[in-house]
């Protein structure tokens, strides 16, 4: 036990950590329990203050009560046995059949029978399907001969927490670059300034570094905007078309640049409920992601359509190009912050690898979903998929 009166086991496998509830904590979480599971439970978790129970904990009812929680929760009986557990207890791996599925809770309630006292302990539990992690606070509360067991999950909010972390480490790392690319720069250009050559050479290279640093952090706070607004919130119906015919108006200069021959191809009818400025960005980032991986005389192909026989239908956003593709083994991940196919490529087309994360933040936020199709030496296609506006909306 450590300083902070902190008791911690470990099961196999699974960091698990317990505490004792001092009595002001205890009768606090009475409290809570009381309201999250009516009178009974309060009545029963209060007997063991010398309080008559008003009700018995073997009542049909509780065990009804305990079936319809929102989270994961377990009646157990003096046998280990699970008498009572919600939805989210199966669905967890929390509970499997009639017993408790985690060896660091059977753990918790042994003990509780043995002391007579409430417990609380952290679980950390595979998923089933092992892709993720489930974060389980779990609360051990003795009712008479039995235990009431409830966990709250920290999963989302443990995600979101790994989520900024990483992001906060890439932001980091990627601003070194340049930052650190203008500084060498800035030294060559000072050492050089009897040679006008050289100076024009490095103060290029240092102009070039600064717009890269200028877009990256442009595209950084665009992200930080983009997470923190709900395009549905304050949805306004969107023409599509007008949208892609902006979009590729804007990108036409950097196609003529790299020579490359971009077409739009547009029907009508397509309206979606949501963020007209978030789009432009969304489609705007596709096409200058396909120009910038595509070579000198490349086609780019820009096509909005809408596919019905469904309730609403869906409007289709694609941007094809006939580049260098993408391999099988980069494809999954080409949507991730700051990840690149080619870092090089990236450098000189001044990418950011935040582009494509931007275009699936934005797709996801209108109620839709971004794919991609590539093959290496053939191109990619890239096919933002957003809900269709109701016809009474868009009339």
């Amino acid at each position: 036990m450590d300083a902070c009166g902190l008791q911690r086991r470990k099961a196999p496998g699974r960091p698990v950590s317990i505490r004792r509830v001092n009595s002001t904590a205890l009768v606090l979480f009475a409290a809570a329990v009381g309201a999250l599971l009516g009178a009974a439970f309060a009545a029963a978790f209060l007997s063991r203050r010398n309080v008559a129970p008003v009700i018995a904990p073997t009542e049909p009812h509780i065990t009804t009560v305990v079936e319809h929680l929102h989270a994961p929760a377990a009646l157990v009986g003096e046998h280990d046995e699970v008498l009572a557990a919600s939805s989210p207890a199966h669905a967890t791996g929390f509970v499997l059949g009639t017993r408790l599925a985690l060896p660091g809770v059977l753990e918790a309630v042994r003990s509780a029978r043995a002391d007579s006292t409430p417990l609380e302990l952290i679980v950390e539990q595979p998923s089933r399907r092992g892709s993720e992690t489930h974060y389980l606070n779990v609360h051990v509360i003795p009712l008479d001969d039995r235990f009431l067991v409830l966990a709250d999950d920290h999963s989302a909010q443990q995600r979101f927490d790994a989520t900024r972390r990483d992001f906060v480490a890439n932001v980091t790392h990627e601003l070194k670059t340049p930052i650190g690319a203008i500084t060498l720069l800035a030294d060559a250009i000072h050492g050089a300034a009897d040679d006008e050559r050289s100076v024009r050479r490095f103060s290029g290279k240092l102009r070039t570094e600064a717009g890269r640093l200028d877009q990256l952090v442009s595209q950084i706070i665009a992200l930080s905007q983009l997470q923190s607004e709900d395009p549905l919130l304050g949805a306004e119906l969107i023409d599509v078309e007008e949208v892609a015919e902006a979009a590729v108006e804007r990108a036409t200069a950097l196609a003529q640049a790299r020579d490359v021959r971009l077409t739009l191809r547009t029907s009508s009818g397509c309206v979606v409920l949501g963020d007209e400025r978030q789009l432009g960005v969304a489609i705007g980032n596709l096409i200058e992601n396909a120009i910038a991986y595509s070579e000198v005389g490349a086609r780019v192909a820009v096509t909005v359509t809408r596919v019905v026989g469904e309730a609403t239908g869906r409007v289709l956003i694609a941007v094809s190009d006939n580049g260098i593709g993408i391999a099988a083994d980069d494809l999954p991940r080409i949507f991730e912050r700051f990840y690149r196919v080619s870092y090089d490529r990236s450098r000189a087309s001044g990418g950011t690898g935040l582009g494509l994360s931007i275009v699936k933040h934005v797709a996801e936020a209108h109620g839709g979903e971004v794919s991609a199709w590539s093959k290496p030496g053939e191109g990619s296609t890239f096919t933002i998929t957003i809900p269709a506006a109701q016809q009474t909306e868009a009339s």
